[in-house]
Order: C-alpha cells, then sequence, then structure tokens
C-alpha cells in the first residue's frame, strides 16, 4: 500500500504540515490529489479526505461527541470505564491503548482521570490524534484532559514486549484493545462511509492473536479487548469474564487468573 500524500490547504501553517510529514513519515504534496485519499491540514483542522463522495475523518476530542461524552457520559459508570476497572476504584488505573485508531475510548478514559498511552501504528491515524492532541491541549476545557493522553507511534506487538521486560511497578495495570476486523455488514456500509474509507486507509489488525499474547505478557492487571455484539473472539487465550452491551461487548483477561504464578512470587 502506497503512503498516504498529506496536502496544506492553508499557507499560514505550512510549517505544521512539514513537522506532521517529518514526525510520520508522510509524503507532503503541494497539489491537492484529484483520485485516492489523501491528509489534508486546513485552517482548523487536519482531515482524511477523499474524491469519493462521503465526509472527511478526523479525530476530534473538543467539539461534537466527544463534548456530549465529556459532559453527559456517565462517568464511571461507562461500559468501557466498568471494563477497564474504574467502577469503585481507589486508584486509577494506568492505561495502554493499544489500538488508538480516533482516540474515542482514549479519550474517555481520560476524561475520568486516567492516563493513557495510546498506540497507533498507522502513521494516518497517528497524525489525526496528533492533531486532535494539539487542538485539545490549546482549549481550556479540554486542556488538563488532553496532558493525561499521550500518543507513540509504534507496533504495539514491539511495544508491549519491551513493557512486558519492565518491573512489573513500571508496566501498565490495563491493556485495552479494539482490533480492526473485516467488516462483513453489508447494511451497515452505507451508513458507515466515512468510517469505511478510515479502514481502508488503515487497514485490518490481521495480527490480533499476536497482540493478544502481548497484551497479556505486558498488562499487570487485565486485558480488555472490545467487540461488535456479534464479533468474533480474538483467538487463542478465552476471556475470564465477557461483559455484554446492547451494540459493544467487552471480552476481559484478568491476569491474576491467567498468571497466578507472578502474584504468588509477589507474595
Amino acid at each position: 500500500m502506497h503512503p498516504t500524500p498529506l496536502y496544506c490547504a492553508e499557507s499560514a501553517r505550512r510549517d505544521t504540515a512539514e513537522q506532521l510529514a517529518s514526525r510520520f513519515a508522510l509524503p507532503l504534496v503541494r497539489q491537492r490529489p484529484t483520485d485516492g485519499y489523501w491528509l489534508e491540514l486546513g485552517p482548523e483542522r487536519l482531515e482524511l479526505v477523499t474524491s469519493a463522495k462521503h465526509g472527511a475523518v478526523y479525530a476530534e476530542f473538543v467539539e461534537g461527541a466527544a463534548r456530549h461524552r465529556r459532559e453527559q457520559g456517565g462517568g464511571r459508570g461507562q461500559p468501557v470505564a466498568k471494563a477497564v476497572g474504574l467502577k469503585g476504584a481507589k486508584d486509577l488505573p494506568r492505561v495502554v491503548d493499544a489500538t488508538a485508531g480516533l482516540g474515542g475510548d482514549s479519550f474517555v478514559l481520560a476524561t475520568l482521570g486516567c492516563h493513557v498511552t495510546m498506540l497507533e501504528r498507522s502513521p494516518v491515524a497517528a497524525a489525526l490524534l496528533a492533531d486532535a492532541l494539539e487542538r485539545a491541549a490549546r482549549d481550556p476545557s479540554t486542556a488538563d484532559i488532553a496532558a493525561r493522553m499521550t500518543l507513540v507511534h509504534a507496533n504495539a506487538i514491539a511495544w508491549l514486549a519491551q513493557q512486558a521486560a519492565l518491573p512489573r511497578a513500571e508496566r501498565p495495570d490495563v491493556v485495552f484493545v479494539d482490533p480492526m476486523f473485516p467488516d462483513t455488514d453489508k447494511k451497515s456500509a452505507a451508513a458507515k462511509k466515512g468510517m469505511q474509507a478510515f479502514q481502508h486507509v488503515i487497514g485490518d489488525d490481521l495480527d490480533s492473536a499476536e497482540l493478544l499474547e502481548a497484551a497479556i505478557a505486558a498488562a499487570t492487571g487485565r486485558v480488555v479487548v472490545k467487540r461488535p455484539q456479534r464479533g468474533v473472539a480474538i483467538e487463542g487465550v478465552k476471556p475470564s469474564v465477557v461483559l455484554d452491551g446492547k451494540s459493544t461487548r467487552f471480552d476481559l483477561y484478568i491476569i491474576k487468573a491467567l498468571r497466578p504464578q507472578d502474584f504468588a512470587d509477589a507474595d
């Protein structure tokens, strides 16, 4: 797959475009492409756009759905918060979002006080996240949340392997995984054209079984896998607990049950 080009549509932001291109190894082009997909930096934000007939895709932590969830999301009672173990927790866990995507779940957890490391191997998704974080850091209503979110552009399997080699106290408490599988639901395709474009550019997570193994090796508390309600579980280790929701479920892998020897050694 060819690298996704970056086009700067706002001359005053040329320096920002050059920084993004350098950081994420994106080819910076001087003319707007006429077909395919490309990243476009405008006066307000960075977007993934295409010549096809659907809207732009971008990460957003200040307005829209992010603002609604920030102000009326339901606190620690939200399904993702329960899955990560926030409900009733005295100490907030250190969370690694191994498949950050557009950062929606990371933002919710950071809003609730968690420090979240967002891993993203796709240069396109990582660039969109970097742009959204920069905008959130400038806004007084989200600056403190953005300060709890750290973006790492890396392959999650390799990064987590490095974490697994660290002393227990330095490793993440929770690893969150939301793998992107091929979408076989034709009925949903028309309603999700923008996100399908994102998935086309980002690609499916075909190594999710290896990612789950790496996450279990690195986490000290639990691994949380987010799946569609009827989606297949990741092959390999069976979940310790399954939390069902209306359209989404969370498969939990409790480390104490999977690696009891680690806790016996700690005692």
